[in-house]
C-alpha cells in the first residue's frame, strides 16, 4: 500500500484536532502536541472500529473523520481513567 504525502498530512491533522478536542472535553486542557496527536490517531482507530459495530455511520469527509476520531479518543481517555482509577490523571 502506498500512502501519499497528502494522506499522511490529513491523518496527522485529523489526529491532532481529535486529540485536542478530546483533551478539552475530558481534562479541560490538551496533552501537548505529541500527546494530542497520539491520542487522536489511536482514537481514530478505536472510533473506526467501534462506531460501525454500534450501527453509527457518520458519512465521509474530513469533518466526519474528525468526529469519528474524537469519539474514539474520548473512549480511549475514559478507559485510561477507569484503569488508573479515581479519575486522576
Amino acid at each position: 500500500m502506498h500512502m501519499s504525502n497528502e494522506s499522511l498530512i490529513v491523518i496527522l491533522l485529523v489526529g491532532l484536532i481529535a486529540g485536542w478536542l478530546a483533551g478539552q472535553i475530558v481534562r479541560g486542557t490538551g496533552f501537548g502536541l505529541i500527546g494530542d496527536l497520539v491520542i487522536g490517531i489511536i482514537g481514530a482507530f478505536i472510533g473506526d472500529w467501534l462506531l460501525p459495530r454500534l450501527g453509527i455511520h457518520l458519512g465521509t469527509g474530513i469533518v466526519s473523520a474528525i468526529i469519528n476520531a474524537t469519539i474514539g479518543a474520548l473512549v480511549l481517555l475514559l478507559l485510561i481513567r477507569l484503569v488508573r482509577g479515581r479519575g486522576r490523571w
